[in-house]
């Protein structure tokens, strides 16, 4: 299972126990009936954070779709300057997670927690740490800039020496992001642990804004794609400085962006190169599993992703130029797509419950676990799920949104709805193994995950390298994509042993009862919504593949017709996880609270 959201280097990023506290979820209004007690204010401030957070996921993700289609438009999907250009955008990403992703992520919220106790509010650990991070990540981000040619062609396999040649180039421009991330990163934490959990979710809108403008410069300047020969050969340094320098300012911006809520925070931040007595030991004991950990599932994806690499260098070979061979673009658009729900949902609510966790350890309460991950797990099964059988249904039309206007845009398409629907098979048990391996991380037990992960990264590297020695070069992303979606699995289950062992069953029952009853409602909506895709030509190479627009029309009414008959059977066999679900929804549309 890859160790990063695919999609952020192109965008941007339990004992059972009989009483459920709120948690973010909100499963009350804040406006209550005469009858229904109030809750406390640190429940309500949780569902107000959960409900910023995943706005803002959401209107991020939603103009990252908007900027991968217009990429596609621009330079194509299934196309060789597609793959190279992916290839350079998405190695900072995972160099990032790499080298210091889950210390960020992980292990220094607790640390940020216990510093915003002391007197001035962590202000000097806060500074030290900003400063620590400026300067080693302004190392490696200049070291790796000056390796991009040796970079890329390790990490790539059967390349040409000109496709080397712009992914070199490509990366000179890009492989500065891994500087911003590392700001972005350990700034948002901060406010994160300050409970200002809002913009570090929001900051990337402002990165995808600048991609667009970018984007759409470009197409004014260069055209779109036209599915036309020669595209490698006839490719301008112009086209590299814009395409990829404005990919790297959108990241710079997305970091910055941060420091105006740090200054309003009340924080006094400034430069501060005194790192003695910050506890960096006892720090670097934590980190070092979990930078084993991310080290290993990262290697595994630069591998995974050389693989795949060979799918550009086989379509070039091809007479037709193939446009239905996906490629590393069409696999990382695929998973794009197909974690949609898992950012807005599951990993929103966990970012806000990882400090419930954190603290009820830290607190030795540890018998508040337990309901906090359970609540986490079923509230997550009503988006979750319909997502993964919307995939699965409207896998063809969401894949020909995606694959740009050339004359081979509907080819293009089908390839990348093959690879949304592989990848959607996994989805739910993505964002279990999400909960539960934060409750490790929340008791800064960070060998456990590395363990896990060290895991999954053999079984997945063994699978993967067999399957390149039989499967055509054509093939390897369409396998790829499958692995993927099995390796979630298996890390769900072995997570789920694994908490179960050590802190008790947190209800799992009750959890697999209801991912299973509202598996049933999705797979009826997805049926309905199977027909409505028919009579739009889904099936038959008509109304729905003809265009974008049309493709767009089909997903909207399709989607539409899915999610009321998906509301109704919830409602019929009375789930009571929608009320818990739609609860900010109904506390602010009172007729819908009512019906």
């Amino acid at each position: 299972m890859p160790a990063y959201s695919p999609g952020t280097g192109r965008s941007g990023s339990a004992a059972t126990s009989s009483y459920v506290p709120e948690t973010a979820t909100g499963s009350l209004p804040v406006q209550e009936a005469p009858q229904a007690p109030a809750r406390p204010p640190e429940q309500r401030s949780h569902s107000k954070a959960y409900a910023l957070m995943a706005s803002g996921t959401m209107v991020s993700r939603v103009l990252g779709f908007v900027r991968t289609a217009m990429l596609a438009v621009a330079i194509g999907s299934t196309t060789t300057v597609a793959d190279i250009f992916e290839k350079a955008n998405v190695i900072p990403t995972i160099i990032f997670m790499l080298l210091a992703g889950g210390i960020f992520n992980v292990v220094l919220v607790p640390q940020l927690i216990k510093a915003s106790k002391a007197p001035d509010r962590g202000a000097d650990y806060t500074s030290r740490l900003i400063t620590l991070t400026v300067v080693v990540m302004a190392f490696f981000a200049l070291l790796l800039t000056l390796l991009a040619g040796p970079l890329i062609a390790a990490l790539t396999k059967d390349w040409t020496e000109p496709m080397l040649a712009l992914g070199t180039a490509f990366a000179y421009w890009c492989l500065p992001q891994v500087f911003f991330y590392g700001v972005y990163a350990v700034v948002g934490q901060v406010l994160n642990a300050h409970g200002h959990f809002g913009a570090y979710m929001w900051a990337p809108v402002v990165n995808n804004l600048v991609q667009l403008a970018v984007i759409g410069a470009y197409i004014a300047f260069f055209g779109a794609y036209n599915g036309s020969g020669g595209q490698l050969d006839s490719w301008t340094p112009q086209q590299t400085l814009l395409l990829a320098g404005g990919s790297t300012l959108g990241i710079v911006l997305q970091a910055l962006v941060l420091f105006l809520p740090l200054a309003r925070s009340g924080l006094a931040i400034r430069p501060r190169f005194g790192w003695r007595g910050m506890g960096l030991r006892h720090v670097g004991k934590i980190a070092a599993w979990t930078l084993a950990s991310m080290m290993v599932g990262n290697i595994a994806s630069l591998l995974y992703a050389r693989l795949v690499s060979t799918a550009a260098a086989a379509r070039a070979a091809l007479p037709d130029g193939g446009a239905s061979v996906p490629g590393e673009y069409a696999l990382n658009t695929s998973q794009l797509i197909t974690v949609l729900p898992h950012s807005i949902f599951a990993l929103s609510l966990a970012t806000v419950l990882f400090n419930d966790l954190s603290r009820a350890f830290a607190d030795g309460e540890r018998e508040k676990v337990a309901p906090v991950l359970s609540r986490g797990l079923r509230g997550t099964a009503i988006p979750v799920v319909f997502f993964s059988v919307g995939f699965i249904v409207l896998a063809g039309p969401i894949g020909r949104l995606f694959s740009g206007t050339s004359v081979d845009g509907a080819a293009a398409g089908a390839a990348i709805g093959q690879l949304v629907v592989l990848t959607a098979l996994g989805l739910p048990f993505k964002s279990i193994h999400f909960f539960l391996i934060r409750v490790f991380f929340a008791e800064e037990d960070t060998r456990t995950p590395m363990l896990i992960q060290s895991a999954i990264a053999g079984v997945g590297l063994v699978a993967a390298y067999s399957m390149a020695a039989t499967v055509p070069a054509t093939q390897i992303a369409v396998g790829m994509a499958l692995l993927y979606g099995v390796t979630n699995v298996l890390s769900a289950i072995i997570a789920h042993v694994l908490v179960v062992r050590r802190y008790g069953d947190y209800g799992t029952a009750q959890v697999a009862d209801t991912y299973i009853r509202v598996g049933w409602m999705a797979l009826l909506a997805g049926a309905v919504g199977a027909v409505v895709l028919w009579l739009m030509g889904g099936y038959t190479n008509g109304y729905a593949w003809g265009s974008l627009s049309s493709a767009l029309v089909t997903i909207a009414a399709v989607g539409t017709v899915m999610l009321v008959a998906y509301l109704l059977l919830l409602r019929a066999a009375r789930v009571s996880e929608l009320e818990e679900f739609l609860g900010p929804l109904t506390r602010r549309i009172p007729a819908l609270r009512r019906r």
